[in-house]
């Protein structure tokens, strides 16, 4: 379970999601804001268009600011993961000046990136799916920090380079993938794999970061776990649980 540190220098300013603080420092003043804090949410209508496109990606309409209002010396505060997993830091200038994330990835960033919505390619699809068709766009020069569940694996894909993968495990992915959600083959492997109607295809140029365990997969196999024991069964992972709180 990690969390990330961030160094401000006086005058210095990081953005984060409402309630992932973890600790700060004196000198470290808190302001919560519409939208990010961007230039492109500059006024009033710019901070009510942020924080409804927010709204549209699954977050709140509001982020909170963390400033250095000291006059000396460097501060830190520290922003926490949600669940167990990976932070991954993101520097947008080396990255194009965009990344394309999952929903409720983003952790924190320097002031001045922009947090925003992008819609999935071939979005009738998803529609007909069931699936959400609203990612999350990180844009600017600055550093940004999103985290995913499980492990982490970053996959840099040649040109024309494909690969199919799991709609949920995807992590983030450089602004030059192209990305299409396809049916998975056979009503049988449809409705008895376990995998879902869909996966998405992801090919090259560029970069992707895919995790192990989403956290809808893992709220999943809790929920599952806790079903079974409330109607009396004595699964391995109830009295696993029993065991650690005693």
């Amino acid at each position: 379970m990690q969390f990330v540190e961030i160094e401000l220098d006086p005058g210095e300013s990081v953005i984060a999601e409402a309630g992932s603080l973890m600790m700060m420092e004196n000198d470290i003043g808190m302001e919560t804001i519409f939208g990010d804090g961007s230039q492109k949410s500059s006024g009033f209508f710019g901070k009510l268009v942020s924080a409804g496109k927010r709204l549209l990606s699954g977050e709140g309409l509001f982020m909170t600011v963390f400033t250095h209002t000291g006059n000396t010396g460097k501060r830190h505060v520290s922003f926490a993961s949600p669940y167990p997993g990976k932070i991954v830091p993101m520097d947008l200038a080396e990255l194009g000046g965009k990344i394309i994330c999952q929903q409720q990835s983003f952790l924190c960033a320097a002031k001045g990136v922009a947090v925003g919505i992008e819609f999935e390619q071939k979005t009738t699809k998803k529609a007909l799916t069931g699936k959400n068709f609203i990612l999350q766009k990180l844009e600017g020069d600055g550093l940004a920090f999103i985290h995913s569940g499980g492990t982490i694996y970053k996959k840099i894909l040649f040109p024309d380079e494909v690969i199919r993968v799991d709609s949920g495990c995807i992590v983030a992915m450089t602004k030059n993938v192209q990305y299409d959600t396809e049916f998975v083959g056979g009503i049988k492997t449809a409705l008895f794999g376990g995998e879902g109607l869909t996966m998405t295809t992801l090919k090259g140029p560029g970069t992707v970061w895919i995790q192990s365990l989403p956290f809808s997969r893992l709220a999943s196999r809790i929920f599952a776990e806790a079903s079974t024991t409330d109607s009396g069964s004595s699964g391995s992972g109830g009295s696993f649980i029993e065991g650690f709180l005693e």
